[in-house]
């Protein structure tokens, strides 16, 4: 599989909390998306705690027909490339009269539910409370016949609110209010 071009079919979906037997202490990657200001591209740090080995990521999403297609671009980095571009990382930017970080920091999990393999984002910092489950398809046949996992409060594919870089500067508190003024 051609992991640096790749078409993705995923839908995602709001969660509470880590399904048993996950917790936050079960094998997880810390995950560091810093984007790029007024582009698509963002710069990813991957740690792994029990080996604390680092990968990094420099990708480029955007969606192809609607929120469950996307195309991904992926250029791995070694240090020395890395190192160019921490320029980006944890930027201040200025929205809403307030200085932020364009930052978002998550810990993901893997979650074998019935055979389908499903990624959960637990978000750190201010967005600590969001939690996401994603699930990637082979075909849009399979996406589409996928029953909402026993988890999910609500799926939020098409949500644009949900995508990583719409969370740039946002807090739990405007997940909430997103929630319930959707519905979802």
């Amino acid at each position: 599989m051609d992991k640096t071009n790749a078409s993705e079919l995923r839908r995602v979906f709001l969660i509470e909390s880590l399904p048993a037997p996950l917790n936050r202490a079960s094998r997880h990657l810390q995950i560091f998306d810093n984007y790029i200001e007024n582009t698509r591209l963002r710069l990813r740090s991957i740690r792994r705690p029990e080996t604390k080995e680092w990968t990094w990521i420099l990708e480029q999403h955007f969606p192809l027909e609607d929120l469950s297609q996307w195309k991904v671009s992926r250029i791995y980095l070694n240090e020395t490339e890395h190192g160019a571009l921490e320029i980006f990382e944890g930027r201040e930017v200025k929205r809403n009269e307030k200085v932020q970080t364009n930052e978002i920091r998550k810990n993901r999990y893997f979650y074998d539910s019935g055979g389908k393999e499903i990624e959960i984002d637990v978000f750190l910092g201010e967005l600590w409370g969001l939690n996401l489950a994603k699930v990637y398809f082979e075909s849009l046949e399979d996406l589409r016949e996928y029953k909402l996992p026993p988890m999910a409060i609500a799926e939020v594919t098409d949500h644009e609110f949900y995508i990583g870089r719409n969370l740039v500067g946002k807090t739990f508190a405007d997940v909430r209010k997103e929630f319930q003024e959707r519905g979802k």
